[in-house]
């Protein structure tokens, strides 16, 4: 077993890559493989929390375009990411991963309240911890929830994981066939190119706090532990 790189992490996973070819819903065989991910990464002893989207069964901006109140909309959304967060939590006790969740908004029937120091100690007891409901405020995206929880939980590094790409390009490489991936780039160099790691505030939070990004193909067979254990995989956003 490789020896791990990072004693914390905090892993973030878009709701559209619980989906996988679907446009919505949750494929339960991505799930499951997920959670097969997950477990072996714990085997190496790394801290893992996890902040998961909501877009595979709620957009707040499309809803917003049909007319929609944006903060509904995005409250709306934040309860389709516990619907997420809880279909990763069941996934992951079926491998017999110890798993806490914790919601941003109260829903104490189903996920504790989001406590920093709780989490913590559910990190050090070993437990994946499961970050849901974003950051609790309308108009903030699960990028930013990620960023702010991996900072606030002294995470060593964000994992991104992309289910359509395996890094970052010098453009979309879903469009153009000629996009050249980096391996390695600064946030300096991100900014000036106008690349979309994240979103502009997820982005600065990371870059203010020199938490470094690594954005891989979570679709890959291992591609969550080599991250973990610091294999050249996807592309590396650092100062």
């Amino acid at each position: 077993m490789s020896e791990p790189k990072y004693k914390r992490v905090l892993l973030k996973i878009s709701g559209e890559a619980l989906a996988r070819g679907e446009r919505f819903g949750i494929d339960s065989n991505v799930v499951a493989g997920i959670s097969r991910q997950i477990s072996e990464v714990k085997e190496t002893g790394t801290e893992i929390a996890m902040v998961v989207g909501g877009g595979n069964i709620w957009r707040g901006n499309t809803a917003e375009a049909e007319g929609m109140d944006r903060s509904t909309a995005d409250y709306a959304g934040m309860l389709a990411t516990m619907i997420n967060a809880l279909a990763l939590q069941d996934a992951l006790e079926k491998q017999g991963v110890t798993v806490r969740t914790q919601s941003a908004i109260s829903m104490e029937s189903v996920a504790e309240p989001y406590i920093r120091r709780r989490a913590i100690r559910h990190l050090e007891k070993g437990r994946v911890v499961i970050f849901a409901a974003g950051t609790g405020n309308p108009y903030m995206s699960t990028d930013t929830a990620a960023a702010l929880r991996a900072v606030d939980i002294g995470a060593e590094i964000l994992l991104l994981g992309k289910n359509k790409v395996d890094g970052v390009y010098d453009s979309d490489p879903l469009i153009n066939k000629e996009a050249k991936k980096l391996d390695r780039l600064t946030y300096v160099e991100a900014l000036e190119k106008r690349l979309e790691v994240m979103d502009s505030t997820a982005f600065a939070l990371c870059m203010e706090n020199h938490l470094p990004i690594r954005v891989f193909n979570l679709q890959a067979p291992h591609g969550i532990k080599q991250a973990v254990v610091g294999e050249s995989t996807g592309s590396l956003v650092s100062g």
